[in-house]
């Protein structure tokens, strides 16, 4: 993981507490994502600046229209939204957790 994923997994192990729980690193058809809470179906990345090229940026469209078609959200933040504004980053990732219905009647993966 890179300096930013680990600060954000860090607060994101927080959110267990909450019934939230996510998992890092995960395989899922093909893809590896950074951080997912499968019971919100939400993915959550951190994009350094290689995501700014435009095939990288391509690739992802594309795995970002995977998940979606199985029922996914995706939030990107970019490795400076993690460093310079983690509570931002935090409560944008905590309103989708709520807003998102439980898949399976509750919180917990």
């Amino acid at each position: 993981m890179t300096e930013p994923e680990v600060w954000l997994w860090g607060r994101l192990k927080r959110l267990h507490a909450h019934g939230f729980h996510l998992r890092r690193q995960r395989p899922f058809r093909g893809y590896y994502l950074d951080f997912v809470c499968a019971d919100r179906l939400l993915v959550i990345e951190v994009d350094g600046g290689q995501h700014n090229d435009p095939l990288q940026a391509e690739h992802d469209a594309v795995r970002d229209a995977v998940l979606k078609r199985v029922g996914y959200l995706v939030m990107r933040f970019s490795n400076s939204a993690v460093r310079t504004d983690i509570n931002g980053v935090m409560d944008a990732i905590m309103l989708a957790l709520e807003a998102r219905p439980s898949v399976r009647g509750s919180s917990s993966d």
